[in-house]
């Protein structure tokens, strides 16, 4: 394995690769061809990617109140990442024909 490889799984992600990894796992599980097991292993991996996206930006904030103490940070609420649904199976569960 190449030493950069190494070097970037030791090294953490930063918030935008952390939300570019959130937009790949929901278009992985918006792909009708994922199938409901593999979407529903992709929904756990986003939402402990969403999870410490959050946490970062809860450091991020208190660092920022830190620097400038006389000017608190807004407080914004990251935005949650939409909840994706897993695939559904074309006209399994329909109640009308």
């Amino acid at each position: 394995m190449p030493a950069a490889r190494k070097t970037k799984k030791n090294q953490t992600s930063t918030i935008e690769e952390l939300i570019q990894r959130l937009e790949e796992l929901t278009g992985q599980i918006e792909d009708p061809d994922t199938g409901l097991e593999n979407s529903i292993e992709l929904y756990e991996k986003g939402r402990s990617v969403a999870e410490e996206c959050r946490k970062r930006l809860q450091e991020t904030r208190k660092k920022l109140e830190t620097i400038n103490p006389d000017k608190p940070a807004q407080a914004v609420t990251p935005a949650q990442p939409a909840k994706p649904e897993p695939p559904k199976a074309a006209g399994l569960f329909d109640l009308e024909s």
